[in-house]
């Protein structure tokens, strides 16, 4: 990466330059990272956000103060960087793969537009992360914490804990949420090794707020528990950079020592919990597509969000639940990678569905025997996936009144209930299978 960079005109201690809030975790970073983004932003400061994986469009990967690069800004920017990359190989195919590519266009655009503050969400994992490139960064934070990417970052918590925790950096702060014990003690070590001061961010309830009103867009103790992690960061940057401008020291380093000093002096000045408005207005205003998203349109309720967690799937299905009874249900289901589906699918036994779609999560089935990578050795293997995931529900299904049908795209599972009326549709299981919806149903995530 650094390699890359170099190649494209960043230096290293150019990349110093650049004030990064970074976020890595197994669940909740995304949101996590937007809803700090959108505070600093209602602050008044100039925000990169980096977010991966896209839903609709590329460029919604990285955002200049809350909005996704326009074709144009992305096009110029692509090119610069791409040219730059590809008139410097040592040898043939010496160039970046895809994330690592959008990773150095995302450092590359928040240099060149001059931004305050790159909010910078995790690849896969921390400590070798493409975004772990950055050697001097002010804020981390880490979200709650689970079994996932088991066959990169280990196949227990204790060890996920420890490649999350590689984003922790001598003279940061850290911050992060209540964990499982074994993850905790992980990061407590690995925090003290380094060292950095090391926080947990409080309980929601434990805000006070400037205009007495607790609002969130999505009321769901995951989302609470993301929010306050969130507050945290921003107001912890924030002060990082007041005692930075108001410090009358000249080198860096010796002012983020005595940030440490002090936070280690009194770990309550690591902690707001009374809220200015700026920041209340930040969070009722974010939204993150995808994530926990309902769009109502005259006949049906589209519920989305892309589960792929045991943890996660759980919280979606009691959301789920809660907010459609009475109403006829259908489910549409994709999983990818690794994933063991039967462990995310048991979460979703307890609610009862008129229609059940297994699908590919693609958008249209045309895009899959036209493309290059979607050989029909590969298309066969897909819909063998989808077969076994819906083997697997039949064998626990407690009644047979259930329609479940396999299908090539989500093309198909809308026109499949496009005459019904009064019903609620959860899309789970996958941000490509969100993804593929909001492409057909918002394709603007309006």
């Amino acid at each position: 990466m650094e390699n890359y960079l170099s190649r494209t005109g960043v230096s290293m201690s150019m990349l110093d330059q650049l004030s990064v809030i970074h976020v890595a975790g197994t669940k909740g970073k995304g949101s996590t990272s937007a809803m700090c983004e959108s505070i600093l932003r209602r602050h008044g400061f100039r925000t990169g956000f980096y977010s991966s994986p896209h839903l609709v469009a590329v460029r919604e990967r990285i955002q200049l103060s809350g909005t996704m690069l326009s074709e144009r800004q992305f096009a110029e920017h692509f090119h610069r960087v791409y040219d730059s990359l590809y008139s410097t190989q040592a040898y043939n195919g010496d160039m970046p793969k895809y994330f690592a590519f959008l990773t150095v266009l995302a450092y590359n655009v928040f240099l060149k537009e001059k931004v305050d503050v790159a909010i910078v969400e995790v690849g896969i994992g921390g400590s070798v992360d493409y975004t772990n490139v950055v050697r001097k960064v002010p804020i981390v934070g880490i979200t709650s914490l689970g079994l996932d990417h088991t066959s990169i970052l280990g196949t227990t918590l204790p060890e996920i804990a420890a490649a999350k925790a590689g984003i922790m950096k001598p003279r940061c702060a850290a911050y992060t949420v209540q964990q499982p014990p074994d993850a905790m003690k992980v990061l407590r070590t690995v925090a003290a090794e380094i060292p950095c001061p090391l926080t947990v961010a409080p309980d929601f309830n434990a805000y006070k707020f400037s205009n007495g009103i607790k609002v969130l867009p999505i009321d769901l103790e995951a989302y609470r528990t993301n929010a306050s992690l969130a507050i945290q960061l921003a107001h912890a940057w924030m002060r990082h950079i007041k005692r930075s401008n108001d410090n009358t020291m000249t080198n860096g380093n010796e002012v983020s020592n005595g940030i440490i000093e002090k936070a280690n002096r009194d770990n309550e000045c690591n902690i707001v919990t009374t809220l200015p408005p700026e920041t209340v207005q930040g969070l009722k205003e974010c939204r993150w597509p995808g994530r926990f998203q309902v769009i109502k349109t005259e006949n049906v309720h589209f519920y989305l969000d892309g589960a792929h967690t045991k943890e996660s799937m759980e919280i979606c299905a009691k959301w789920f639940e809660e907010n459609n009874r009475g109403r006829d249900k259908v489910l549409v289901f994709s999983a990818t990678g690794d994933r063991d589906v039967e462990i995310l699918l048991r979460p979703l036994r307890s609610i009862k569905y008129k229609k059940i779609f297994f699908v590919i999560p693609t958008a249209h089935a045309d895009v899959n025997k036209n493309q290059d990578n979607y050989s029909s050795v590969e298309q066969k293997d897909l819909i063998a996936k989808c077969n076994n995931n819906a083997n697997i529900w039949k064998n626990y299904q407690n009644s047979d009144d259930t329609k479940i049908d396999v299908l090539e795209c989500v093309s198909d599972a809308l026109c499949s209930i496009k005459d019904e009326s009064g019903i609620s549709v959860l899309m789970t299981g996958s941000l490509h299978l969100v993804g593929a919806a909001l492409s057909i149903i918002n394709p603007k995530l309006h």
